[in-house]
């Protein structure tokens, strides 16, 4: 009689591995999602940059844009001058990539012209570096048009 093979076994068990660790990652970004804003909720900005969608292939959508800043998992840290006008932005999200590692996805960031290179946007990147930290998300990402050289120049330069 010959001996049994452990393949099937062997399978089954990384195949459970595999769904124990996307459930634990899952787990992860939803504990993330569930924490209350820290901040106190502001009037969102009535006016922001189009960020190069409309001459990107996507275009601009109001509708679309609407419903992605509207979601349940949305997020915002908003800044504030001394006299309460917005004058910064982040709008960002607790999810999985597409290797399913948790992440914390910076969907936007606006800073008005009059507080450009004052560190402002670092600044707001370095509060979700620590976000992401605490609530144990593997790295930070965004998407950056091609077209867009400062946002291109700001992320890889300024925020080594």
């Amino acid at each position: 009689m010959g001996r049994k093979s452990t393949k099937g076994k062997e399978k089954k068990l990384k195949r459970k591995e595999e769904v124990a660790k996307i459930n634990a990652s899952q787990a992860a970004v939803d504990a993330a999602n569930e924490v209350e804003d820290p901040f106190k909720p502001f009037t969102a900005f009535k006016s922001f940059s189009r960020n190069g969608y409309e001459e990107s292939e996507w275009g601009w959508s109001d509708k679309k844009k609407m419903e992605e800043m509207t979601e349940d998992t949305a997020r915002y840290l908003i800044v504030r001058d001394s006299e309460d006008k917005g004058v910064a932005l982040s709008h960002f999200r607790f999810d999985l990539d597409e290797n399913m590692d948790e992440v914390i996805y910076c969907y936007e960031i606006q800073v008005d012209p009059s507080f450009h290179h004052k560190g402002l946007g670092k600044f707001l990147m370095q509060i979700l570096e620590l976000m992401g930290h605490r609530a144990q998300m593997k790295k930070i990402v965004l998407t950056v048009f091609t077209g867009n050289g400062v946002a291109i120049n700001f992320f890889k330069n300024c925020l080594k």
